[in-house]
């Protein structure tokens, strides 16, 4: 019996962060959802976080054009230069609630090494996100896909999933829950052939 309730446990836990789960809308490549609004404006200016930076480089990123989430100029993905580590994550996603603060320390510590960006992938509440973010204290740029246009070129099927861009531009994408820094520090280092401080 103790067999089947872990099992059924395991299985509500994956489902509940596969792609589009609790999105509850509409989450096609036409997605409409409004990331830039006043309000949303405001929430990101008290939350300190950075503004969406177009790149001017080259990488296998697909050439996607997300929006930056809480206004801001778009971004093309396939122009992003690493070292970088782009994390995918939704307000609905449990873990990747809390890998969020694992970020925002790489962000802090790596800075001038690697550069982090974050992707609202697949949620249409752009305002809770934001808040989330916020709560976590996230200041790094944070772009929006409520449409899932990255799905099928990433293969992004479930979340919280990470993406690790070299400085060949070459890139691994990985669907994997993070469990803290010195995780992320040496999944980073040995991704992208980079030295973090601890």
């Amino acid at each position: 019996m103790r067999r089947v309730v872990a099992a059924v446990a395991a299985c509500l836990l994956l489902a509940s962060c596969t792609s589009g789960g609790g999105t509850g809308g509409k989450t096609g490549p036409d997605s409409n959802v409004d990331v830039d609004t006043p309000h949303l404006r405001v929430i990101k200016a008290e939350a300190r976080i950075a503004p969406c930076r177009p790149g001017t480089g080259a990488s296998e990123l697909p050439a996607v054009t997300l929006p930056c989430l809480g206004g801001g100029p778009a971004v093309d993905l396939s122009k992003l230069e690493g070292p970088l580590v782009v994390n995918l994550f939704a307000q609905w996603c449990g873990p990747c609630r809390k890998e969020l603060p694992f970020y925002q320390e790489l962000h802090r510590k790596g800075r001038g090494v690697v550069t982090v960006l974050g992707v609202d992938y697949l949620d249409v509440q752009p305002e809770q996100a934001l808040e989330l973010a916020k709560g976590a204290g996230v200041t790094y740029p944070l772009l929006a896909d409520p449409g899932g246009k990255l799905r099928v070129p990433l293969k992004a099927r479930a979340l919280p999933g990470v993406v690790f861009v070299k400085a060949d531009g070459s890139i691994d994408t990985q669907l994997r829950v993070v469990g803290s820094y010195a995780e992320l520090r040496a999944l980073v280092q040995d991704q992208l052939g980079v030295r973090l401080p601890a």
